[in-house]
């Protein structure tokens, strides 16, 4: 019994042994932890793109888009803070095609709790050579024509989270457009359009418009996300003071980011519907819902396809060779307008295919750069300071 007990002793006491040693290495381990480095490469882009994604004060590179398909464009703004949760901010842009914005704005953040976002802008925006081929899915590249867009506008809206999932957006402006002939390579719209083509044409409409929005979104960010969902209902009203071309429009839009092996990969999905609510109303042709963009259907020009209504849908399959600056995609996009809503089907739709690199940090898009294919425009080259969804 004595020899018994004694060897019984001798693995437990083994085991207490190298319970021991194992507990003193993750101690002396945890003494030396540090986050993970980052090589120079990751460093020098953070750096590099710390102003265009955080809000420093004083003067900061701008990047962004004047209006869509007008090419290249740089900027720059001055902030200031009035505030812990209060700032001024007065940028500008001007693109390779003479496309210009200036814009004033005043923020004001992290109320009730830091659930309550509020703002307020001005602007004016002049873009010079937007295209316009006229209406629906039958038209050729070959149709097209350009007309000068100048916008100017004030607005107030505010933002609200009453939970961490659940998104409000309201807010009221006040928008004046004036269309002139447009510049650049192709016929003014005036040349080859008439009214009962390009709807509005001629008219300088002005308009109050109100926004609302609800949504549910579970993305840890809005312009970079690697999980999560997003699913929005936007109504927009146009009134016409005139009351000629008052219109409303629904927006639908749906998001879904399925992440794979540890988000290694990530299948990302978008579904978008535009709608003018009443087939009657006239809708001015720069207004109407377009599909052909940095954004949407990636093959195809600026404003391509123009209607009462418009159908998107995309898919990405991302990969990340490098969690921190750099992921690679590659996007499927099909999409179609149409003049009545019962047309809304998957007949007839417009498609590319492609792919790309995106510059990243956690939580934005600074440069995604992209090359997509379409029957129409065999290889187009994009440039984009955001995500795509």
């Amino acid at each position: 019994m004595a020899c018994g007990l004694a060897l019984c002793a001798v693995p437990a006491r083994a085991q207490e042994s190298r319970a021991e040693q194992i507990a003193s290495q993750q101690e002396e381990k945890a003494g030396h932890l540090a986050p993970p480095e980052r090589s120079r490469a990751e460093q020098l882009f953070l750096r590099a793109t710390r102003g265009l994604v955080q809000t420093p004060e004083g003067v900061y590179p701008y990047i962004d888009s004047v209006y869509g398909g007008g090419g290249f464009t740089l900027g720059a703004g001055y902030r200031r803070f009035s505030g812990d949760n209060t700032l001024w901010d007065l940028r500008g842009l001007y693109s390779i095609k003479q496309y210009k914005l200036i814009e004033l704005i005043t923020t004001s953040r992290d109320h009730w709790d830091g659930r309550l976002d509020v703002r307020g802008l001005v602007g004016w925006r002049d873009a010079t050579q937007v295209g316009y081929w006229g209406l629906g899915m039958a038209t050729l590249e070959d149709d097209r024509a350009n007309f000068r867009f100048q916008q100017t506008y004030a607005a107030a809206d505010l933002r609200a989270r009453p939970r961490p999932w659940a998104v409000l957006d309201a807010g009221l402006a006040y928008e004046d457009y004036r269309t002139r002939e447009g510049q650049g390579d192709y016929p003014s719209i005036g040349d080859r359009f008439t009214p009962a083509t390009a709807p509005g044409l001629g008219a300088d409409p002005s308009f109050w418009r109100a926004r609302a929005a609800a949504a549910i979104d579970t993305r840890p960010a809005e312009d970079y996300a690697r999980h999560g969902s997003l699913c929005r209902l936007t109504y927009n009203s146009y009134l016409d003071p005139g009351d000629t071309y008052s219109f409303d429009r629904l927006d639908a839009e749906a998001v879904q980011h399925v992440p794979i092996l540890r988000e290694t990969w990530v299948l990302s999905l978008r579904a978008r519907l535009q709608t003018v609510l009443d087939d009657d109303d006239t809708v001015p042709y720069f207004l109407m819902p377009a599909l052909g963009s940095g954004s949407t259907l990636r093959g195809f020009s600026s404003w391509r396809f123009r209607d009462r209504h418009a159908l998107l849908l995309q898919g990405e399959w991302r990969w990340f060779p490098n969690r921190y600056v750099l992921d690679v995609a590659l996007f499927y996009d099909a999409g179609k307008v149409v003049s009545r809503r019962n047309q809304l089907d998957l007949d007839g739709l417009a498609t590319n295919f492609g792919v790309g690199i995106r510059f990243h940090t956690g939580v934005a898009t600074p440069l995604r750069v992209e090359i997509a294919h379409s029957d129409e425009a065999d290889w187009k080259l994009v440039f984009a300071g955001s995500a795509t969804f």
